[in-house]
C-alpha cells in the first residue's frame, strides 16, 4: 500500500511516494528500513524516475530486469516507447524472476502484475497490469491513498506554482488520511523538455 503521484506543471515533472512499508497490521517505518518506492533509470533519452505501488516483491524486481534490458531497448520517452519496453520486460519478468502472471482465467492477457508511474523529461506517464499506458496531462495518483491524493491535487492546482508543489500536496494528504501511507516523504523534480 502507498500513496505514489506524478505532476506536471510549469515546465517540470515531479513525482512523490510516502516511504512506509505495510505488512498486514504491522508497518516499518524509515526508522527501521530506509524504503524508497522511487528509483531511478538510465535511458538513451536521459533519466527517468520510476515509482510503485503494491507488493514490496516488485521493487527489487523491476529494478533488477530493467538494468538487465540493454540501454538502447530501454526507452521511456513516449506512451508506445513505454509499452514497448514492459512488453520486452514481461518474458523476463515470467523466465527470470518467476512472475506469476495469472490473476483469473478470464483475463484477456497475461498480467505483469505492475501498477508503476514515471516521469521523466518527455512527460507523466502511468502502466498497469496488462500493460496498459497512459500520458497524464496535469497529475494522476495510484495506491490505498490516491483519492485523498488526488482531491489534493486537484483542489490546489490552481494556486500551485510548480509541479512540486501539487506533488506535496497529494502526498500530504494521502499520508494524513491514509492509514497505509506514512512519512516522511520522497520527492523528485526533472525539468520538461521545451517542447512538452
Amino acid at each position: 500500500m502507498t500513496t505514489l503521484v506524478v505532476v506536471k506543471k510549469a515546465g517540470q515533472v515531479a513525482i512523490a511516494a510516502d516511504t512506509l512499508v505495510t505488512f498486514g497490521d504491522t508497518c516499518l517505518t524509515q526508522r527501521f528500513e530506509a524504503n524508497s518506492k522511487i528509483f531511478k533509470v538510465e535511458t538513451p533519452d536521459g533519466e527517468s524516475l520510476i515509482g510503485m505501488a503494491g507488493t514490496v516483491a516488485h521493487f527489487p524486481v523491476l529494478r533488477k530486469a530493467m538494468a538487465t534490458l540493454p540501454k538502447e531497448q530501454l526507452k521511456l520517452g513516449s506512451r508506445e516507447e513505454v509499452f514497448d519496453t514492459f512488453l520486452k520486460l514481461h518474458p523476463l519478468l515470467k523466465e527470470s524472476f518467476f512472475l506469476q502472471s495469472k490473476e483469473d482465467d478470464n483475463d484477456p492477457y497475461e498480467s505483469s502484475q505492475f501498477t508503476v508511474l514515471i516521469a521523466n523529461a518527455s512527460g507523466i506517464y502511468g502502466l498497469y497490469s496488462y500493460r496498459e499506458v497512459f500520458e497524464f496531462k496535469e497529475f494522476w495518483g495510484v495506491g490505498s491513498g490516491r483519492s485523498f491524493a488526488l482531491g489534493a491535487m486537484h483542489a490546489s492546482w490552481g494556486k500551485a506554482r510548480t509541479a512540486r508543489e501539487v506533488a506535496m500536496a497529494g502526498l500530504n494528504a494521502g499520508c494524513e488520511f491514509d492509514k497505509n501511507s506514512g512519512g516522511p516523504i520522497d520527492v523528485f523534480t526533472l525539468k520538461l523538455k521545451a517542447s512538452s
